[in-house]
């Protein structure tokens, strides 16, 4: 399994500074696997990149602030149930970090935004937030993702250190596209390489695709996304 190199903004975010994590990030990402035996289903051929760092950070869209403090976001909508592992990696310390708000923010399964699939939860002592979702529909504006915010501390008080958006391989959505409720969805799907801010996400070596595999080998039965998000607590944003 080859090596990863995370980066993080500088105090004056003007560029980054490398730092080398990937061991630290192997055994994060594969206890996390490990927890729920996935080590293998997946539709790539390895494991993806073991760390993310959206960079440059990407500003809110679609932002309603005071985003209810739940880890189940699904609000009754319908799609592909997704569990979502998101591990918060702090990157000047090459470790997990706990006690950080993480919100999230997506699309419905047709692509639209409401009050629905926004929440926030505070991450676990393994630096671990966890989230009950769906897969979201694509919109006519960019690729396909999941937005998120990650805070310095456990409330909602105190600082943003990254906003940034989780993308999806265009397979991925080409597939869960094929089948009801997503077939319904009227908008103009857009391409990774044609939407900005994921280019701007893969560059440096960041890859900011959520790596899924499917829950007991039945992938419409609901699937479990893991990233990890590097982030420098000391970096505020907004």
């Amino acid at each position: 399994m080859a090596g990863f190199v995370s980066a993080y903004p500088t105090e004056k975010a003007e560029g980054l500074v490398t730092r080398d994590c990937s061991a630290e990030i192997e055994r994060f990402n594969l206890a996390r696997r490990e927890k729920r035996g996935h080590l293998k289903r997946s539709l790539y051929s390895n494991m993806q990149n073991l760390t993310c760092v959206l960079s440059p950070e990407v500003p809110k869209q679609n932002y309603v602030a005071g985003a209810p403090l739940q880890s189940d976001v699904i609000d009754g909508q319908e799609g592909v149930l997704l569990v979502l592992d998101v591990g918060i990696l702090d990157v000047t310390t090459c470790q997990p970090m706990p006690n950080a708000l993480v919100e999230i923010w997506s699309t419905n399964a047709f692509g639209d935004y409401g009050s629905f699939l926004r929440g926030a939860t505070v991450s676990e002592s393994n630096g671990i937030a966890e989230f009950q979702t769906i897969f979201p529909g694509f919109t006519s504006t960019s690729a396909n993702h999941i937005n998120i915010a990650v805070h310095s501390g456990s409330s909602m008080t105190s600082s943003t250190s990254h906003n940034g958006q989780l993308f999806f391989t265009d397979k991925w959505t080409y597939i869960v596209g094929m089948y009801p409720p997503y077939d319904q969805n009227t908008h103009t799907w857009i391409f990774n390489d044609n939407d900005s801010n994921y280019a701007a996400a893969s560059q440096a070596g960041f890859d900011p695709i959520v790596d899924l595999l499917s829950i007991q080998d039945d992938w419409p039965q609901g699937i479990v996304g893991y990233i990890t998000v590097g982030i420098n607590p000391n970096n505020k944003v907004n």
